[in-house]
């Protein structure tokens, strides 16, 4: 059996039946230009097999091998190798009975394993002799359903250069055709309701062929053969787009006569807003080099300063505005066409197109991605074509913390305070995908966000599983199911805060339960009273035992999953994010834990501090840094940057509450220290997204240069044990540096590089704590803190020069998205309770 591995950024690793670590392995890149399937002038049966006693075989072929072009692949291998017989889809996978010479049966197998279609994956091929037919020749009979299914969905795929090729060649009859697509791209995951992947299991059911796309499909010889997805500009699907009248901007949208994208473009062009429906939802449009649109974006979807994701039509036209290395240029061309974070140059180079300070205010990443759809490279348009924008700002047509707009109904109520215009289309979407987020550190990838092009691809287990569901967490919720060895992660769902997103949960689940045929008899959930995700799974046990497994542990069993650790040796855990509920229900956040799939140890933790007011702190930093300095015994002098930043009320209120003890849980958060470091060093005051304040720091300290002269410490003292940690950092060292420094007039820059120094060298001693009690010396570095690169990889570096061996998350975010897949791997190890 042999694992198919995508390459750096295409998508995570698929399962094998005996797990490995991950290792770097080839780019699997873009499908081949124009290839059509085998067919029996290539190659010929040898005479002496065509003359030996004739074999039949039946065989199975499982992994990602529906909607791949397989079946067109397999009758091509067998027309020129002579063999008869037929193919089909089931539930299980791709079946075929091929009778020839057994020599030549032989050699079938193992062309079948190693010359698969582009976005195919072969997990395992199986194979059993049975009666011979007589078969006169080679037939693709029609899929078979019932059963379960055990066969793998392929995710989307990037328009591949062949249909890019007749997108731009006005002779061809798919010239300037918006859904173009074949047996090598197109949508797959988003448009499947069932198995076997067949049209009419798909959204593409309602649009019958015409008859030159009917021909197409049944040509063994034509790249199309049996692509599901087929179509043209006679049989659809169809764009529209609506727009208010400039008279009545209130009114209700009405259709734009002419060319759709044309139109659109103008729109752009003249700065606009336009929703434009995608393979896996709604973006918001607009020119990224238009201040006043980019402004206007921000102000309607409420979004503060978080930054928006820009596709630029080629690498080029972002070559002047970031860095870009081999690795970034291998993600950003591959099948999956993520958002890449890239860092920006100094300054833009002479001739780069203009991008508004609007975009990403703050941020030292550019989030860039390529056209990934046939609209999207006619949005930027062909020769001849009018100029348009170079760059487009796409976000999620969203409202802020609602799941991504898919349905066109949906899309005129929900968006129609976001957009100006509405660029649709009649092709359904059964399954919500965001854009994937993924950078390189490290030499390597490292997600942000795991969804369009990723999911449904699973992860391979270093053990195996029973049936079992994981509700992740409650923010950057993504879900997980497992059986055996294999664990599939749905796409990026969102934050539980609302109904639309709870329910989006309630459909990814039973979206996923479909196409994998996992029923779970156990579910696993999050050990906080209060999130949502385990609310659902305490009213949906329907008498399943139930795991509640603790944050930290998830987080690390997560890292442990995917590099193939089966758990029979602990690892340190360093966790560093910025809430987990802890087993004596203080906030965690600062952990290192001692710990298996089976259990974890307390070792070391970050010294507790009250968090007054819970999310207010979180959503003004300046709180936290006064709380952190109370806590260091530190005067709140007026020349401390936070102490300005606090209102005079507010602050009187705040002392009063952290003397009393009022409303303070402790917590033991690093997410929660770089926002109490960033307000303390005068860079931000209040977050208006998630993490903007550590983003901020991070983004300071990468502009102090190699040389920012003494570090600071911090404390290490014994702890209590015996349930709390044996080992505790105290920060009140650091925080009185950092306010010495602030006092001094020191560069935010420097304060900023000093303090990620001092925490990269405290992961450094814990773990070499650790060690010399535990002989431990393999170290786990998760949570959504280590998204943060600059302190990854230094820590990484440190690590590694003691003799560490680092795991750091290649497949799954380290932040909550990730939690799901550590919470399975958990729970198969407890008895639900």
């Amino acid at each position: 059996m042999t694992t198919g591995r995508p390459g750096a950024g295409a998508a995570p690793h698929v399962p094998a039946s005996t797990p490995e670590p991950p290792t770097p392995v080839e780019q699997r890149g873009a499908p081949h230009a124009g290839a059509a399937p085998r067919t029996g002038a290539a190659r010929t049966a040898r005479p002496a097999e065509a003359a030996a006693t004739a074999a039949r075989r039946r065989i199975v072929v499982r992994g990602i091998v529906q909607g791949v072009g397989f079946r067109p692949f397999v009758h091509g291998l067998a027309t020129e190798m002579g063999l008869t017989g037929h193919v089909t889809n089931t539930g299980e996978g791709v079946v075929a009975e091929v009778e020839g010479a057994p020599g030549a049966l032989l050699r079938f197998g193992e062309r079948i394993r190693g010359e698969a279609p582009p976005l195919a994956v072969v997990e395992a091929v199986e194979g059993e002799d049975i009666a011979v037919a007589g078969d006169t020749g080679f037939a693709i009979l029609p899929s078979r359903s019932g059963g379960p299914a055990r066969t793998l969905v392929a995710p989307d795929a990037a328009t591949c250069d062949a249909c890019l090729a007749e997108l731009t060649d006005p002779a061809d009859r798919r010239y300037r055709h918006p859904f173009l697509t074949c047996t090598h791209c197109g949508p797959r995951f988003t448009i499947v309701r069932a198995l076997p992947y067949d049209r009419a299991q798909t959204t593409m059911g309602r649009f019958p062929l015409c008859e030159r796309c009917a021909a197409e499909y049944a040509d063994p010889a034509d790249r199309r053969f049996h692509a599901q997805p087929i179509a043209c500009h006679d049989c659809g699907p169809r764009l529209r787009l609506l727009a208010a009248e400039p008279d009545d901007p209130a009114g209700a949208p009405r259709p734009v006569s002419g060319d759709p994208v044309a139109a659109t473009r103008r729109l752009l062009a003249d700065g606009a807003i336009v929703a434009v429906k995608g393979l896996g939802g709604y973006h918001l449009v607009c020119d990224a080099g238009d201040d006043a649109a980019v402004a206007l974006l921000r102000r309607r979807k409420a979004r503060g300063d978080k930054p928006f994701a820009l596709m630029a039509r080629h690498i080029a036209d972002v070559d002047g505005l970031v860095a870009v290395g081999a690795d970034e240029r291998a993600l950003l061309t591959g099948p999956v066409r993520p958002i890449v974070l890239l860092r920006r140059l100094d300054r833009a180079a002479p001739g780069a197109p203009a991008v508004s300070d609007a975009v990403a205010p703050g941020s030292p990443d550019l989030g860039v991605m390529l056209p990934y759809t046939p609209l999207h490279h006619l949005l930027f348009g062909l020769p001849g074509d009018p100029p348009g924008p170079r760059l487009l700002v796409m976000t999620s047509g969203n409202v802020a913390g609602e799941p991504i707009v898919t349905d066109d109904g949906e899309a005129l109520e929900r968006l129609a305070h976001l957009a100006d215009a509405w660029l649709g289309h009649d092709r359904a979407i059964q399954v919500p995908c965001d854009d994937t987020v993924v950078r390189i550190s490290d030499g390597e990838p490292l997600y942000v966000r795991r969804s369009r092009g990723c999911a449904p691809y699973p992860i391979a287990l270093p053990v195996p599983v029973r049936p079992a569901l994981a509700t992740g967490g409650d923010l950057k919720n993504v879900l997980c199911l497992g059986e055996g060895r294999r664990a599939w992660l749905s796409a990026h769902i969102g934050d539980m805060d609302d109904l639309a997103t709870q329910l989006a949960f309630e459909r990814a689940g039973a979206h996923l339960e479909a196409i994998t045929g996992v029923r779970p008899r156990l579910l696993a959930t999050d050990r906080h009273p209060g999130y949502r995700t385990g609310q659902w799974a305490r009213r949906h046990t329907d008498g399943r035992p139930l795991v509640r497994v603790q944050h930290h542990h998830a987080h690390i069993a997560a890292a442990m999953a995917e590099h193939g650790l089966d758990g029979s040796r602990p690892v340190i855990g360093v966790a560093f994010d910025g809430t987990g509920y802890g087993d004596d229900g203080a906030v965690w956040g600062g952990e290192v834990l001692l710990a298996d799939y089976a259990g974890y140890r307390r070792f070391g933790q970050l010294g507790y501090v009250p968090l007054p007011g819970g999310d207010a702190s979180v959503r003004r930093p300046y709180r936290m840094a006064l709380a952190h300095l109370h806590a260091a015994g530190i005067p709140w002098s007026d020349e401390l940057p936070p102490v300005a930043a606090c209102p005079p009320d507010e602050r009187r209120l705040l002392v009063r509450q952290l003397e009393r003890d009022l409303n303070c849980a402790p917590t033991s958060s690093m997410g929660r220290l770089f926002d109490a470091v960033s307000s303390l060093a005068g860079i931000c005051h209040r977050a208006g997204y998630e993490a903007q304040a550590a983003i901020a720091l991070e983004a300071a300290a990468l502009t102090a240069g190699e040389d920012h002269g003494p570090g600071y410490a911090f404390a290490l003292r014994i702890g209590a044990g015996a349930g709390g940690a044996d080992l505790v950092a105290d920060p009140a060292p650091v925080l009185t540096a950092v306010a010495e420094d602030v006092r001094a007039g020191t560069c935010r820059a420097v304060i900023a590089a000093r303090f990620h120094t001092a925490v990269a060298e405290l992961v450094r001693r814990c773990c070499a704590l650790a060690r010399e009690r535990t002989r431990l010396a393999t170290v786990a570095l998760t949570g959504g803190v280590f998204a943060n690169t600059l302190l990854a990889e230094t820590a990484a570096g440190l690590l590694r020069q003691d003799g560490f061996t680092v795991l750091r998350h290649r497949q799954v975010p380290p932040n909550d998205a990730g939690l799901a897949l550590g919470q399975l791997l958990v729970a198969a190890r407890t008895r639900g309770s």
